[in-house]
């Protein structure tokens, strides 16, 4: 079976992520952003769920690199998020040129002890991702989420499928994936793990001064538990073709 990790950013995503047959939760705020920490109260809401969740553990837009006071604020929140019940976190952290700050990375790994650790896409902005992956590994990273350097996952398989071949660390694609596109992306890779969105344009405000206000931005998104059932029945329908090496049998382009 492929696992299928939905990210949410609210209460409805949840929900949707649930009913559409998900496996495990990012826990989000902001997902127009890219993903920051969730708030308390959603960690708390997402705890008593069936289904497990990381949280992601970003306190700003923008880059990776954090000042004390950031990493600080993050070691804080990855402890809201084991009070709340969660199964993990998702971290990141990065030099100017986009190398994986170790130091920082070690810090949240050990505030994350005994959690599940995701490192997240900041791995796709590194200039040597061999050496990501080595830190990752010294580190006790088990996982990454990765769009293979590329907008989307299906742009960089090459170099998700790099990344696979280095071993050590499970590689999660993630970035643009749909129904419609992700058996073209088991051409190219092993898949046990994928990580999407599945996401749709949410209705217009019935009042207009909410859009009006700023309250609802335009193009505002929300998960989809329609999409989400199609991607797991997608996924599903390769897990069928797995052999009894637990690999597909279409993994060359």
């Amino acid at each position: 079976m492929i696992l299928l990790e939905i990210c949410v950013d609210d209460i409805a995503g949840l929900n949707a992520a649930l009913a559409g047959g998900a496996d495990r939760i990012e826990l989000c705020a902001a997902l127009a952003l890219g993903g920051l920490t969730p708030p308390p109260g959603l960690m708390q809401h997402a705890g008593r769920g069936p289904l497990p969740a990381f949280a992601m553990i970003r306190p700003r837009a923008g880059d990776f690199v954090w000042d004390a006071a950031e990493v600080a604020a993050q070691i804080a929140d990855i402890a809201a998020a084991r009070a709340a019940g969660l199964a993990g976190v998702v971290i990141g952290a990065s030099h100017p040129d986009g190398s994986l700050d170790a130091g920082v990375l070690a810090q949240l790994v050990e505030a994350a002890r005994g959690l599940d650790i995701t490192l997240h896409r900041a791995i796709d902005l590194t200039p040597d991702v061999g050496r990501a992956l080595a830190v990752c590994r010294d580190l006790g990273i088990g996982r990454v989420l990765s769009s293979g350097g590329a907008l989307t996952a299906l742009d960089g398989g090459a170099r998700l499928a790099a990344m696979q071949a280095a071993g050590g660390v499970t590689v999660m694609p993630g970035g643009g994936i749909t129904a419609q596109n992700v058996a073209r992306l088991a051409h190219h890779l092993h898949l046990a793990e994928v990580h999407a969105s599945c996401s749709a344009p949410l209705p217009a405000p019935t009042d207009v001064r909410i859009a009006d206000f700023g309250f609802q931005p335009p193009g505002a998104r929300g998960t989809d538990a329609t999409r989400v059932r199609a991607l797991r029945l997608a996924l599903d329908q390769l897990g069928a073709g797995f052999d009894g090496a637990g690999t597909t049998g279409c993994t060359s382009s």
